[in-house]
């Protein structure tokens, strides 16, 4: 398998299961856009295993298999993903052991662990999406790449902080919790399902736990958004589409909590379209 190939499969990968990072993907030039894939895809890969069906030591042993695979990239042979990520990594300031931290992220979720407090998730949402922001910013290799790489970090907890509210129902359905129990009790919340498959939880009391959530991700979203004046233009707009997407889902979640508690929250495709067209054109969100 030639190179060029390999980026082909992860730009298909990246179309095909990117459902909102890849509005702003396409708007990188042709040798970025590439790279991202290949994060995306080796993202991809490393989640799947986490998410899947194998039993839990299966998946341990998985999940070790892929940190030597990130370890040792020159040794990819024809597996098309680590052959992208491999000259990714070679053209681009990559730093790929975050890979690795995503690896450990993935283990906490296969071993069912739970966050007691608010700084014990922080250090999980750095694994799971603050280590793909800085390999993103790596990818979009701006002039002060030091600077960047903590505004990167931020802004993959607010991303992170968005998924966690967003899937707070199909998370229990698995047995997940994500929310730190010290937010739990303060709100008397305890996230579990009634008979008929919703979230339980006294509808104020939820409301309450959820909107202070999402300004705590706000946050977030409000520090790591300093990243897009230290970017290029499109780099700028690729992030500010795919920051835009996950923003909006979170002030819709604000604005009606009660809908998080029977289904999944999207955004509709026209919203998403608009997004990326506004971050193209002014490269903010």
């Amino acid at each position: 398998m030639t190179v060029e190939q390999a980026y082909d499969v992860c730009e298909m990968i990246t179309r095909r299961e990117a459902k909102n990072f890849s509005y702003g993907i396409r708007l990188l030039p042709q040798d970025k856009r590439q790279a991202l894939s290949a994060v995306y895809a080796a993202a991809r890969r490393i989640d799947d295993i986490g998410d899947g069906d194998l039993p839990g030591s299966a998946k341990l042993a998985a999940l070790d298999q892929t940190r030597w695979s990130v370890r040792h990239l020159d040794r990819a042979g024809d597996d098309p993903v680590w052959l992208a990520l491999h000259d990714a990594a070679n053209r681009f300031p990559l730093p790929v052991a975050a890979f690795e931290e995503l690896v450990d992220g993935c283990v906490a979720d296969v071993q069912g662990r739970t966050y007691e407090t608010f700084d014990d998730l922080l250090g999980y949402c750095r694994c799971v999406a603050g280590s793909i922001g800085r390999l993103s910013t790596g990818v979009y290799r701006p002039v002060e790449l030091e600077r960047a790489w903590p505004l990167a970090d931020a802004l993959g907890i607010a991303l992170q902080l968005t998924n966690i509210l967003r899937d707070l129902r199909e998370d229990r359905l698995v047995g997940r919790v994500y929310l730190p129990l010290d937010d739990l009790r303060r709100y008397g919340c305890r996230l579990e399902l009634d008979p008929t498959g919703r979230l339980g939880d006294r509808a104020d009391r939820f409301a309450a736990l959820v909107r202070f959530e999402t300004d705590r991700a706000e946050s977030y979203y409000e520090r790591g958004l300093a990243l897009l004046p230290l970017l290029d233009r499109r780099s700028a707009a690729c992030t500010a589409a795919m920051a835009g997407i996950y923003r909006r889902l979170l002030r819709r979640i604000a604005a009606e909590p009660e809908r998080i508690r029977a289904a999944r929250l999207s955004l509709p495709v026209v919203s998403k379209v608009a997004v990326a067209g506004r971050a193209l054109v002014r490269g903010r969100t």
